[in-house]
């Protein structure tokens, strides 16, 4: 068994990733502030707020989270009642990796999943589950959440958005974002943020930082403000309001300032592809999407996983037994993906016992 060389680096999660310097640096900075004021009454966090109003070009409420699960959930929580629904994906991430968090904090308003291709909800999908009942004995369908980008590492074109959404206002629907990647997404389609939020028909954001770069906090985006009505006192009730809210929202700034967010997604999004074009022949392997941002999914014979695991790899099967997902990051190293490509194909080369 050989030892992986990349100490402390694996393709499992972009979760894994330290803290960019802009961002660590910003925190640092606004450590050595001294004392300021709590629960986000200072400078930093309204700074950080006015920069993502600039961010998206448009007045909205902005309100920090400590993490994802929080983020989707209190928003949908905001835009739904109890006897409500929301309409997702079926593999989306609030139906599969919130452990119930979307129902809990909106006191059970029920997800209703749909089917569609490369993890994209399409407009016939969303129109079908949106007008299958209407009777008092099923929960009125009241939001729709979209995942930019998607599970499988795909992206809603702006023409999708924008269809979608013109569904979602004709039946009256809330849309959501989840936006974990969304700053990947952006690289990818090579549009300013507002094209794929609020101009296309978005009233509520998750907008992800931890996966970027900042060490914790995602940030919640209400475009629609009258839907921002109470929030705070939300965020406040789910345990969700930090007391020290500059250390939460300084990081932000490290990474909006000079399009560091934007650096970051476009080196992270790079090397998937670099991975993926080094993978794409080898025996054994099949990639299972287009890799159209960080993520690369292909499914790789149980052999290959095995000697890669043994090798010091990390990685996780997420589709079937060979479904494998290999995330890159920010800070991901091009002499790292191509350690993996050819240790991939050596293994590749050798005929399994």
């Amino acid at each position: 068994m050989s030892r992986n060389d990349d100490a402390g680096y694996h393709f499992a999660s972009d979760n894994n990733a330290g803290i960019c310097p802009e961002a660590l640096a910003a925190m640092l900075e606004a450590n050595a502030s001294g004392h300021v004021p709590s629960y986000g009454d200072d400078e930093w966090t309204k700074r950080a707020c006015d920069r993502i109003r600039e961010l998206f070009q448009t007045d909205c409420d902005v309100f920090f989270v400590f993490n994802g699960t929080a983020a989707n959930s209190l928003a949908l929580a905001a835009l739904c009642q109890s006897y409500h629904s929301v309409i997702c994906h079926e593999i989306s991430h609030v139906e599969t990796d919130e452990c119930g968090a979307p129902e809990f904090f909106s006191n059970g308003s029920k997800l209703l999943t749909v089917k569609g291709d490369n993890g994209k909800i399409t407009p016939d999908g969303l129109e079908r589950m949106a007008t299958k009942r209407n009777d008092l004995h099923f929960p009125k369908p009241k939001a729709v959440t979209l995942t930019q980008s998607t599970e499988v590492g795909t992206v809603y074109t702006v023409e999708e958005l924008r269809a979608l959404a013109a569904i979602a206002k004709r039946h009256r629907l809330n849309v959501h974002m989840d936006g974990a990647r969304f700053a990947n997404a952006v690289a990818a389609l090579d549009v300013h943020p507002s094209e794929i939020t609020w101009r296309a028909g978005v009233d509520v954001l998750s907008l992800g930082g931890t996966k970027n770069g900042i060490p914790v906090g995602e940030a919640v985006v209400f475009f629609n403000k009258d839907l921002a009505e109470d929030f705070a006192w939300r965020t406040k009730q789910a345990g969700q309001l930090a007391s020290k809210m500059r250390f939460i929202t300084a990081p932000w700034l490290g990474l909006l300032d000079n399009d560091v967010w934007l650096k970051n997604a476009r080196h992270a999004n790079a090397m998937a592809k670099h991975l993926a074009a080094r993978i794409s022949n080898v025996r054994g392997v099949k990639l299972m999407f287009e890799p159209q941002v960080n993520a690369v999914f292909a499914e790789l014979a149980p052999h290959l996983q095995k000697g890669l695991r043994e090798r010091g790899w990390r990685f996780y099967t997420f589709i079937g037994e060979g479904g494998c997902r290999l995330m890159c990051a920010w800070d991901t190293p091009q002499e790292t993906v191509d350690r993996f490509a050819d240790d991939l194909t050596a293994l590749a080369s050798k005929r399994p016992k």
